[in-house]
């Protein structure tokens, strides 16, 4: 897109549905919708999805444009955008009906974009689409293709992990650290690169390691002991670090990340019940993505039944605090009291939407599945006194236009580090059992 050549954008549907404003981010080139995506977002309107949001969106905006240019020549999008064309239907072209059938959607939309680029040869028209397999079917007639790109983090090699290490410190400073009480100035360990808001350190030498977090209020490195959480005791120095910002009062929002069985969910919900007197309602939710893209009425069973599968995970972490060994039976009643009066909620994701979310301890489990404008739209339903936790592995994506550059957990993480009430911890070290380690790693 950041070529300055004139070009044609032919627009699939799943790129209007991932961000109906989409039209406004191909510069001073031309849009072109055809008619049959049209056609797939009137399917898509109705809803509480953020894809039905953003098709009634993309529907609206067409609807206030009268012009009937829009079908022909096009009319102009904005002051520096090109022009938006509506291409109607057209004769399948004898290249494609070589190999594809005439009667599906994505083959109509292609069909659009390689008659164009035929009939515009000093233009170059590229297929926008994030559906691989539709790329590669363009590709493989010599039209140009890609996905759309704008909300993508540019290296996820240089994701922030929310910590760093600080080696060989001397003896005389490890000691002179060993005797401070809780907070030491960050001129004392001469960092070449600035400490980010909330970030963590260790520093060690050959015997000693110390753990502490940088407090963007004070200015100074807080010294981090290991604590626990209704009985959950960190493993490793991430679950440190990661507990400690999720009982943290002043972080609001905390992002973890990680492999399946590094404890991401398990010390979010633990944390979150070791500070229920503080909150009003703990909410635990997760997004509901349907296997093969079939619709949970595809689902035999009531409401229940269907939500079930997706919730259990969530069911399974709550049970390993039932019966962590501290005052089992008294926790157990505890939980099922708040389960009981709704204090503790265990729910879809979609089932938030509209609600402002005020006094909350709010999780949502499997972020990495949630779109940037899903993550936004989540966000800013915070009211007074509501902390977020996002949990998920960014490189295992259930969604199926979505990938490790483009969900919104990897967005969040990207566009809010060096915020002062935002802490992310990437864990990465397995403690669900070695065998689970050992199959993660290997296989």
């Amino acid at each position: 897109m950041s070529d300055n050549r004139r070009k044609i954008f032919v627009l699939d549907t799943n790129v209007i549905l991932h961000d109906s404003e989409c039209i406004n981010q191909f510069g001073n080139n031309d849009v072109v919708i055809p008619i049959f995506v049209l056609e797939e977002l009137d399917r898509f309107k109705k809803g509480h999805e953020s894809l039905n949001y953003h098709a009634r969106n993309f529907l609206r905006s067409i609807d206030t444009i009268s012009d009937e240019q829009l079908f022909s020549k096009g009319i102009d999008i904005g002051q520096g955008l090109g022009r938006l064309v509506i291409k109607l239907d057209q004769e399948f072209h004898r290249d494609l009906g070589y190999n594809f059938i005439e009667d599906k959607i994505d083959h109509r939309i292609l069909n659009t974009a390689y008659c164009l680029s035929k009939k515009r040869s000093r233009a170059e028209v590229i297929l926008v689409t994030k559906d691989v397999n539709l790329r590669v079917k363009a590709k493989a007639l010599g039209l140009k293709s890609e996905d759309y790109t704008k909300d993508r983090v540019a290296n996820i090699s240089d994701l922030y992990t929310g910590y760093r290490f600080e080696e060989n410190v001397s003896k005389i400073l490890m000691k002179k650290i060993l005797d401070s009480e809780s907070d030491i100035p960050i001129a004392w360990l001469k960092i070449k690169k600035k400490l980010l808001p909330n970030e963590y350190i260790v520093m060690r030498n050959d015997k000693n390691s110390v753990l502490g977090r940088f407090d963007p209020e004070c200015k100074m490195i807080t010294l981090i002991k290991k604590t626990t959480a209704s009985d959950i005791e960190p493993r490793n120095v991430e679950q440190v670090f990661a507990l400690d910002a999720l009982l943290n009062p002043n972080v609001k929002l905390v992002t973890m990340s990680g492999k399946a069985g590094t404890g991401k969910t398990l010390l979010a919900l633990a944390a979150a019940l070791e500070q229920r007197e503080n909150y009003r309602q703990i909410y635990l939710a997760r997004p509901v993505v349907p296997l093969s893209d079939k619709d949970l009425g595809y689902l035999p069973g009531d409401v229940h039944d269907k939500l079930g599968p997706y919730m259990q995970p969530l069911y399974d972490n709550l049970g390993v605090i039932q019966h962590s060994p501290l005052e089992q039976e008294k926790k157990h009643r505890k939980i099922v009291k708040l389960l009981e009066e709704q204090n503790l909620i265990i729910s879809p994701l979609a089932y938030i939407r509209g609600r402002s979310l005020v006094d909350v301890y709010f999780i949502v489990d499997e972020a990495q599945n949630l779109t940037p404008h899903e993550m936004k739209t989540i966000i800013t339903r915070a009211g007074q006194n509501t902390k977020m936790v996002f949990t998920g592995d960014i490189f295992q994506i259930d969604h199926a236009y979505l990938d490790m550059y483009s969900n919104g957990l990897s967005c969040l993480l990207q566009k809010m580090q060096g915020q002062k009430i935002y802490t992310h911890i990437n864990l990465v070290k397995g403690e669900r059992s070695a065998l689970a380690e050992l199959a993660s790693n290997l296989l």
